[in-house]
């Protein structure tokens, strides 16, 4: 028995030791973090699915079903472009920014952009694009807005700004990559970070952080669904997963090869859309039950880094990063 507990006792240091090496993360093993990254599409061989409009190269996207309009950002261009994907004959409306977004979230109308490169959070209203900025240094890469703050994730502080009125009033740090926050209540968000791979439940009111989770090998997007859970895609791993987040509980893991990149959740259908950049198709999964199970896979505009849905008519919007165009498919 005493030999047993000595190997048990040594056991554990030996896994305490491996968890801490380096970054002093227990959820990374390396000093050399890297956030991953979408595989480069090969030149599509098959036509898309749908219909496709011009557009800009984007690797962001969200649609507003309130003003029915699609939201369009990349890496290299200081602008957003907004269409009404009902009036394809219609110019689309450009509203210029003073750096590139890293970060779309919508709020009712209006659409925060953050943008690291200047040091700000922009507000653009939907209908008069009409830009207001707040000032959030440190670099912003993401925010969100909950219960009349402005969170915000940045990059070069690694931390998590709380915002009142444009006021900081509290910041809550301990990560590596902060890349993108989920609302999930009025005190409560939880971040991805791209670098550790892990979700994190942060409440913004006291600052208190949750235990972390890894998400997979390399953890790039998420959104929540209507049950609650948070759905991420982990793009060096290549799987799907979905956590429970009271408590933050891993519930489904499943493989998705192609390099998911991608993600977006219907949740009048229940279906997780995820872009393959690998191989140039979107694929789309019913998780109401308890697995993903496949329900659509389409051929798509090559490089396809960004989708989002028309939650209203199931419509989902496939952006090309290299300047493919935008899919519309209706399925």
């Amino acid at each position: 028995m005493r030999r047993l507990v000595v190997a048990c006792l040594a056991v554990c240091a030996l896994l305490a030791g491996c968890g801490t090496t380096g970054t002093g993360s227990p959820l990374q093993v390396t000093d050399t973090l890297v956030a991953a990254r979408p595989d480069r599409s090969p030149p599509t061989g098959t036509a898309p699915a749908g219909t496709v409009l011009p557009g800009p190269p984007a690797d962001l996207s969200a649609f507003d079903p309130a003003t029915h309009t699609l939201v369009l950002a990349g890496a290299d261009r200081p602008a957003l472009t907004l269409i009404d994907p009902r009036a394809p004959e219609q110019r689309s409306r450009t509203i210029a920014l003073p750096s590139p977004a890293a970060g779309l979230h919508l709020t009712g109308g209006t659409v925060l952009a953050a943008l690291p490169d200047h040091g700000s959070v922009a507000r653009v209203d939907l209908r008069s694009g009409s830009v207001e900025h707040t000032a959030v240094p440190n670099r912003p890469v993401d925010a969100v807005e909950t219960n009349g703050r402005l969170v915000v994730a940045r990059q070069g502080s690694k931390d998590i700004a709380v915002l009142d009125g444009g006021t900081l009033v509290r910041t809550i740090g301990g990560f590596n990559g902060p890349a993108r926050l989920l609302r999930q209540s009025r005190q409560e968000v939880l971040v991805l970070d791209r670098l550790a791979t892990s979700l994190t439940p942060v409440n913004i009111v006291t600052g208190d952080k949750g235990a972390a989770l890894r998400a997979g090998e390399g953890a790039t997007h998420a959104v929540t669904d209507r049950y609650g859970r948070a759905l991420t895609v982990d793009t060096r791993g290549g799987e799907f997963l979905a956590f429970a987040t009271d408590p933050l509980i891993l519930k489904q893991r499943y493989p998705v090869s192609g390099s998911p990149f991608g993600l977006t959740y219907d949740p009048t259908r229940d279906l997780a859309w995820i872009t393959l950049t690998a191989r140039n198709e979107l694929v789309a999964y019913d998780v109401a039950g308890g697995q993903p199970e496949e329900k659509h896979r389409l051929p798509t505009v090559r490089q396809p880094e960004a989708v989002s849905v028309d939650p209203d008519t199931g419509t989902v919007y496939v952006a090309s990063a290299t300047g493919r165009g935008i899919q519309v498919v209706t399925v």
